[in-house]
């Protein structure tokens, strides 16, 4: 087996993200849906940044949040994720590699520019947000590095990215590349929209490529067409290794085998923004699994940096996530 030198290697869209506050009319008035992600072109994306108030420019993405979470814990992070040779592209380099997550994609020196996401936050901390994709889907196999997957001990996969097809070719080849080397998959449904699109294919995806999954009730439940949460739970068992099954303010369950642990969630004093949460549930969950701990551990290491993330504004940690965790892990 190549020999380790990455803990996780995501894959995802490369994506700068823009946020910023919002009340409730600013959405009713540009008839957004709160709470929701919407794919927008380039047009609306220039539009609707003319309209929004001050924002904070950041690296982000689905992936690239889970991937910062993972190097505040203290774990060794890759990338993989296209942008183009742009000022934004730029700030997504920079901040990934300031993070200490290891990126070196070529950037594309033509074609659309690299994606934004233009997040609006309201009072009662839900984000909505829309997203110009640009150079992020342009992503294909040739841009997956075998030696890259092979020495990482697990390879993330974002749902997100799961729609244009060299992007799915690029995900098979990861897949296929790490089960090879004998490393794990592991996949995030991302959003319940992303599941309406392609919900055959990700079942598919599930059963033959994927080793952890994980996913928020709701996502759960459109996967597998059910109304009820212990019917989703039931249809997961045994199609993965683990599925960490998220339900905001009611914690999370986990399915390892027979085993199904309930997790409580972390108490907030107050939630500001949720932004990030379910990437940085991602962080925790696996940093724990690359370090042997049981997945009951795993699960409240993954609370601890969702809980960190949605006291504050943004998706990045604003404390070292190793020091927050550090008593958890050595209980574990």
């Amino acid at each position: 087996m190549t020999e380790k030198q990455f803990d996780v290697l995501g894959i995802g869209n490369a994506i700068v993200d823009v946020l910023s506050r919002a009340e409730e009319s600013f959405l009713v008035e540009q008839r957004l849906d709160k709470g929701a992600m919407r794919l927008i072109e380039a047009g609306e994306a220039e539009r609707l940044y003319g309209l929004m108030g001050p924002g904070i420019e950041m690296s982000g993405g689905s992936a690239g949040n889970t991937l910062h979470g993972i190097a505040s814990l203290g774990g060794k992070a890759a990338f993989i994720g296209k942008v183009r040779d742009d000022t934004l592209g730029q700030i997504f380099r920079h901040d990934m590699q300031a993070a200490g997550v290891h990126f070196t994609s070529q950037p594309a020196t033509d074609g659309p520019p690299t994606a934004r996401c233009l997040i609006l936050v309201t009072p009662d901390g839900q984000r909505t947000m829309n997203t110009y994709l640009g150079a992020c889907v342009e992503l294909t196999p040739e841009d997956v590095d075998p030696v890259l997957v092979a020495a990482s001990a697990f390879t993330y996969l974002e749902g997100y990215l799961w729609d244009p097809p060299q992007a799915k070719a690029a995900f098979l080849k990861a897949a296929n590349t790490a089960h090879e080397a004998g490393r794990k998959v592991a996949l995030s449904l991302s959003d319940s929209f992303c599941v309406e699109r392609h919900r055959r294919e990700f079942r598919a995806l599930v059963e033959k490529h994927v080793d952890v999954l994980f996913a928020n009730e709701d996502e759960i439940k459109s996967l597998f067409e059910v109304s009820s949460f212990d019917d989703a739970l039931q249809a997961i068992r045994g199609q993965v290794e683990i599925a960490a099954l998220t339900r905001s303010e009611k914690g999370a369950v986990i399915v390892a085998g027979p085993e199904v642990h309930v997790i409580d969630a972390e108490p907030v004093d107050k939630l500001v923004d949720t932004t990030g949460a379910g990437d940085l549930y991602a962080s925790g969950f696996l940093y724990g699994l690359t370090r042997g701990l049981p997945v009951a551990v795993c699960g409240t290491l993954g609370a601890v940096a969702a809980a960190e993330i949605i006291s504050h504004f943004g998706a990045r940690p604003e404390v070292s996530l190793a020091e927050l965790i550090a008593d958890k892990v050595h209980s574990g």
